[in-house]
């Protein structure tokens, strides 16, 4: 499976707020911790909602979480 071009905070933001487990982000944001394992590691592109979901959860703009590099492998 291709990574994509959408790079992500989440690991990082996950350990300042509590060492919150991915299992605790998927059930905040309505997803499968499987699909938040993906995001995490740039193996999958969010929807926009639950990047929103994920970037609220943070309390976090978007552009904070997430960021999208053209072009990069």
């Amino acid at each position: 499976m291709a990574k994509t071009h959408v790079r992500n905070n989440i690991r990082t933001l996950r350990f300042q707020h509590g060492e919150m487990t991915q299992q605790a982000l998927a059930e905040k944001v309505g997803v499968t911790r499987q699909t938040i394992v993906a995001i995490e590691k740039e193996k999958y592109s969010p929807s926009l909602e639950a990047a929103f979901k994920i970037a609220a959860v943070f309390g976090e703009p978007l552009d904070a979480v997430f960021s999208y590099e053209p072009g990069s492998r």
